[in-house]
């Protein structure tokens, strides 16, 4: 391949593609080098997802102009966690600086655009960090500026070099990257983008990613690190789009200031995206609310968060005890389960379910998890049961990615996916196993209980700070002081005369004594119904509950 002396339009795009593909292929990586307590999401599947967002803007867009403002559209509007905010910056300034050259993009417009991406990144974050991917996107700006006038590879060459050796000195900024061993995972993402600049203008090979150690299931536990060396102590994660004038920007962040951390608001035009980690999420929306208009709120409990990702790391089983991994049973068509609890999974494998991918309400596994998973069973037709809402969408992006065929039944739930499972027939075809499972959920009413962990008013009433509440599809429906008198009011609204099985499957913070209440009520109230009780390890949800 001839070295390109300049970048169009569809070379940009190859660029974008590019750092999508190897973003995919480093994910994994890139989240086992986190290393705070409480993270807003995995950094890698965060700017994975983010590319993935400006990947489907791209579609359609042709000329310079149109692909700049694909790419500043797309990554305004789907970037994900911290990070993804972050490199949604550093995208839109590039974008910024291509579209001065409707031509194609030489040497100094590379250079320029990598200054603009720099300083949009730190303009972004109120309080900029360095040892961060901030420290890594400038180092590379300023040795593309110092060999400006070079050739376009020479320049890449340059700032590729530049971002490499600030990556390596992070952690000599960061005392907690130090103690851990490790480097930057944003900067380490960003050194991607950089490899993907040269593998388009000279045709150099991403570097592959490195492998997980042994035993490592998903990222790897973060080490402890001291109060001082934290990113950020504070509890929920806002993220929402602000519709407000430009110049209301300013004083919106002076608010934030004084409501949080971890503050990163990007945009322009009136359109802005916005991020903060804060105890106060009514305070965090109402600036909003003096600005403009608020949309898409999206609250992440990121103690909640860490707990899972604690289960999904310590807990899970080996394939054959009910955990993550794919078993043999060669069928005409498989089932992949998106599961976490060791009863849980036993109970998937008990009706031939041939693969479990670990993942749940917080630690939404990636389309590359379950792609994975799809590819290793024995069988040309798989059948996918997301078990959650959250990863619907991304199960559903499976299939142009494989020459299987591939159906996903949008389970919502893990008692939704129980009971598409027990319809599971290894001989059937994907049509019937498919119509045999969206009719089983379709008749089974599903519930759960889970502690409340904040004050509020909620459609069954108000409900405090560590008292439990029943959820069903439609939301919140009962509140208890304890798991049983929850359980019980939950199971009152659901469970009528015509139902005839009540399958009961306890979680962590179950009890004994629980169970037997809420067994005990249905036993009273529901006399003729069969309760049926099962471990099933699930974390978050104490109990989950099945009605037939």
């Amino acid at each position: 391949m001839e070295t390109l002396e300049r970048l169009g339009a569809d070379q940009l795009r190859s660029v974008v593609l590019s750092y999508r593909d190897a973003l995919r292929a480093h994910q994994d990586a890139i989240n086992r080098l986190n290393v705070y307590p409480v993270p807003d999401g995995d950094t890698g599947t965060n700017m994975a997802l983010t590319l993935e967002s400006v990947v489907a803007e791209l579609d359609g867009a042709t000329g310079m102009t149109e692909v700049c403002k694909a790419i500043s559209h797309g990554s305004l509007m789907g970037a994900r966690g911290n990070s993804g905010v972050i490199l949604s910056q550093i995208l839109r300034g590039i974008a910024k600086g291509f579209e001065c050259a409707p031509e194609g993009a030489s040497g100094d417009v590379v250079a320029d655009a990598l200054a603009t991406a720099a300083d949009a990144a730190y303009q972004a974050v109120m309080r900029p960090v360095e040892g961060t991917i901030l420290t890594v996107a400038r180092a590379a700006a300023e040795h593309a500026a110092a060999v400006r006038s070079a050739p376009l590879l020479e320049v890449l060459d340059s700032a590729r070099e530049g971002a490499a050796e600030a990556l390596a000195g992070t952690p000599e900024l960061l005392p907690a990257l130090k103690q851990a061993g490790v480097v930057d995972a944003g900067g380490a993402g960003f050194v991607l983008l950089l490899d993907a600049f040269l593998l388009v203008v000279a045709d150099r090979p991403v570097p592959a990613a490195p492998e997980a150690p042994a035993g490592v299931v998903g990222r790897e536990a973060p080490l402890p690190v001291p109060e001082h060396d934290t990113v950020s102590d504070l509890r929920y994660e806002v993220m929402y789009f602000l519709e407000a004038p430009d110049e209301m920007i300013p004083a919106f962040r002076e608010v934030w200031a004084g409501v949080g951390d971890s503050i990163v608001v990007v945009g322009g035009d009136g359109v802005w995206n916005c991020h903060i980690h804060t105890d106060d999420i009514g305070a965090a929306v109402e600036a909003a609310l003096d600005a403009g208009r608020p949309r898409q709120i999206r609250v992440t409990d990121l103690l909640e968060q860490v707990e899972e990702e604690r289960w999904v790391r310590e807990a899970a089983p080996s394939p054959e005890d009910g955990g993550p991994g794919v078993l043999g049973n060669p069928a005409t068509t498989a089932v992949v389960a998106i599961a976490t609890g060791a009863g849980v999974g036993r109970l998937f494998r008990s009706v031939g379910v041939q693969a479990i991918v670990a993942g749940g309400q917080s630690m939404n596994p990636s389309t590359a998890h379950i792609l994975e998973a799809v590819e290793a069973c024995p069988a040309d037709a798989v059948v996918i049961l997301p078990n959650n809402k959250n990863i619907v969408p991304v199960a559903e992006q499976v299939a142009p990615l494989t020459g299987k065929d591939v159906r996903v039944v949008p389970t919502r739930s893990l008692t939704e996916g129980l009971a598409a499972a027990f319809a599971y027939d290894p001989e059937g075809t994907g049509d019937a196993n498919e119509d045999a499972m969206r009719a089983a959920v379709a008749n089974v009413v599903t519930g759960e209980l889970t502690r409340a962990v904040r004050d509020a008013m909620t459609d069954a009433g108000p409900v405090k700070e560590g008292e439990y509440v029943g959820l069903t599809r439609d939301g919140i429906a009962a509140v208890g002081a304890t798991l049983g008198d929850a359980g019980s009011a939950l199971l009152g609204g659901l469970v009528t005369a015509e139902h005839e099985i009540v399958t009961i499957l306890e979680g962590e913070g179950s009890t004994p004594a629980a169970t037997r209440h809420i067994s005990e009520w249905l036993g009273e109230h529901h006399p003729d119904v069969m309760v049926e009780i099962h471990h099933g390890g699930q974390p978050v949800y104490p109990y989950l509950f099945s009605i037939e």
